[in-house]
């Protein structure tokens, strides 16, 4: 298994409120995690931070001798867990108030995924050069594009684009959508925020995720083609290759650029 991610503040943003981590080897498992803060000058930086460490430090004991279930049942746990620090630590102090953030969650061995997501940060497979979207958008544009009030073109650029209609903080209790599918050796994960998907088309996505380079040059790529389209919000890609069976046990990458 392979990793790599890169953020990026972008062009016009000030702060960058999102965050990402990977966990590799961890009990047989690979944990990818990626979140998009929302709120005042820094509370979504504070918001997006919380989530992913509570995420880390709620999932170290997940491993992978449990069931679809148990993974389920571990991930809500956990998202439980975050949403309720996050939600309290905002409605504690007035320059927080209102902080939130999406969470796109990334939990795999080499032959299952598990993808638990809030928001309109996204998750995406590439299998045999083909890219799938596994996650839909809880947002105001997909709200209206399902009941065909705007269509696909509209839908791209519509100024309320950015409105989310459910993020992790914002109310004492959340809900997430979690899918789990099989993948290959050969299969890559990417997880994104909207400071991508919303500049970039899928078809040069899985151009650049089908090139003949390293994991490293594709995000970087992606990072770059996103800061040509515009880079007006902040921008953050994971990429995981299923390239080799996982150990058993082992260290593990937890940064932040």
């Amino acid at each position: 298994m392979k990793t790599a991610y890169k953020t990026d503040i972008g062009r016009i943003r000030s702060v960058n409120e999102d965050c990402a981590t990977v966990l590799s080897n961890m009990n047989g498992l690979t944990l990818a995690l990626l979140a998009d803060g929302m709120g005042g000058h820094k509370a979504g930086d504070v918001a997006s931070q919380m989530t992913i460490d509570v995420m880390q430090r709620e999932l170290r004991t997940v491993h992978d001798e449990m069931s679809v279930k148990q993974w389920e049942a571990a991930i809500t746990m956990a998202i439980d867990r975050a949403n309720a620090e996050v939600y309290y630590k905002a409605s504690q102090n007035p320059e927080f108030v209102g902080m939130g953030t999406t969470i796109v969650i990334g939990l795999m061995t080499n032959s299952r995924l598990a993808i638990a997501h809030i928001g309109d940060s996204r998750a995406y497979l590439i299998h045999k050069g083909q890219l799938t979207r596994i996650t839909e958008d809880h947002s105001l544009v997909n709200e209206l594009l399902k009941s065909g009030q705007i269509s696909k073109e509209e839908a791209v650029l519509h100024p309320r684009r950015n409105v989310i209609t459910r993020a992790l903080g914002t109310e004492q209790k959340i809900e997430a959508d979690i899918s789990h599918t099989e993948w290959y050796p050969g299969d890559t994960l990417l997880l994104c925020t909207d400071g991508l998907s919303n500049l970039l088309a899928e078809t040069l996505m899985v151009e650049i995720l089908n090139m003949d380079s390293s994991l490293e040059g594709k995000a970087d790529l992606l990072i770059e083609r996103a800061l040509e389209a515009g880079g007006d919000d902040n921008v953050t890609v994971v990429l995981v290759s299923n390239e080799q069976p996982l150990m058993s046990k082992g260290g593990q990458v937890n940064d932040r650029t």
